[in-house]
């Protein structure tokens, strides 16, 4: 189902035909030097976490990580999309991007849509951003955002050290 449209991007609910695609996302090294090792050692392994993650996250919250496709040629670069986590009162922008887009601007151009999309269609009053403390392509984006700094703390399900920040929207004019 595709939830936003960006200048160069389709933002798109995960399905597991993806399964291939997330698969190797979520077994990068980049991914799993900042974001953790998900246990996802197949396609098939990949399919039931689409399956219990995102897809019933999805039908749970109305909102979940979503495929950043390419408009121009339907290439799946990354994920994009609001994750709402047992650990935190707030839902928290997520994204990740294969390495050979870095540096493109896709994924400040998919976060600043579902930004937008939290504040306007899900009537969201705030938004969380997290990352590893070394990760300083991630803090600089969550920046660029707006969001700002509030701690670092230990997160389940590893309790890795975390960087929290945090974006408050304006109340709508009346």
């Amino acid at each position: 189902m595709n939830i936003l449209d960006t200048e160069r991007l389709r933002l798109r609910t995960i399905d597991v035909d993806d399964a291939a695609f997330y698969y190797e996302l979520v077994n990068d090294p980049t991914w799993l030097e900042f974001i953790g090792d998900k246990g996802i050692r197949s396609v098939e392994g990949a399919r039931t976490a689409i399956i219990d993650g995102p897809r019933a996250m999805q039908q749970r919250c109305g909102h979940s990580l979503y495929v950043m496709e390419r408009k121009s040629d339907g290439r799946p670069l990354g994920l994009c999309g609001l994750i709402q986590r047992d650990a935190l009162p707030d839902a928290d922008i997520g994204y990740a991007i294969r390495p050979e887009f870095f540096g493109q601007g896709y994924t400040h151009e998919a976060a600043v849509a579902v930004l937008a999309y939290a504040r306007e269609r899900l009537g969201m009053k705030r938004v969380l951003g997290l990352t590893a403390p070394g990760n300083a392509n991630s803090i600089n984006l969550l920046r660029k955002l707006g969001l700002g700094y509030v701690e670092t703390r230990p997160l389940p399900p590893d309790d890795r050290p975390t960087n929290i920040y945090c974006i408050e929207f304006p109340p709508a004019p009346a």
